[in-house]
């Protein structure tokens, strides 16, 4: 059963919540079909534009490369091939890493059959999980700075170190 990533825009991307409910965005782990096929336009499709300039420029330098070398054409195919595999079993990954260099927080990850069941999935689950929660109010926290009382004394040096005034 496929499993799919979750992620939410940054915060304070929007101001209507629902407006950034229907942003969430899912990701399916395994293999992309399309980014397999046509991976151009798949990134593309995503606006993965980082990748997508990767992917051009480290294609024109690698056909470049091939033909300046004389590279058989099965050779070429081959490593062809490599290439669309390996944009079609990491283009899940690839479109983690943009989402995460955009700024997007990853919520967590649901297991359903399609992206229609794990919405809703995960959006039952987050309704429940928010209506448990108690509604405190964020306090400050009372040990955000060290505490310190009285003059500093022999036991304060801890571990390896040389005691104080003592030899080196």
């Amino acid at each position: 059963m496929p499993t799919y990533t979750v992620h939410a825009p940054q915060p304070g991307w929007t101001n209507d919540a629902s407006r950034t409910l229907e942003q969430f965005v899912f990701v399916r782990d395994g293999f992309h079909f399309w980014a397999f096929v046509l991976a151009p336009l798949w990134l593309l499709l995503h606006r993965l534009w980082l990748a997508l300039i990767i992917y051009v420029v480290g294609y024109g330098a690698l056909s470049f490369g091939f033909a300046f070398a004389r590279v058989p054409s099965s050779t070429q195919l081959l490593v062809a091939l490599l290439i669309a595999l390996l944009m079609g079993f990491e283009a899940s990954s690839t479109w983690r890493w943009t989402l995460n260099r955009r700024g997007w927080a990853t919520l967590g990850f649901v297991v359903a059959e399609d992206a229609e069941t794990a919405e809703r999935r995960f959006f039952a689950e987050w309704q429940k999980r928010a209506a448990d929660a108690p509604s405190i109010p964020p306090t400050e926290s009372k040990y955000s700075a060290p505490v310190r009382r009285g003059p500093p004394s022999q036991s304060d040096v801890i571990g390896l170190f040389p005691e104080p005034g003592g030899q080196r």
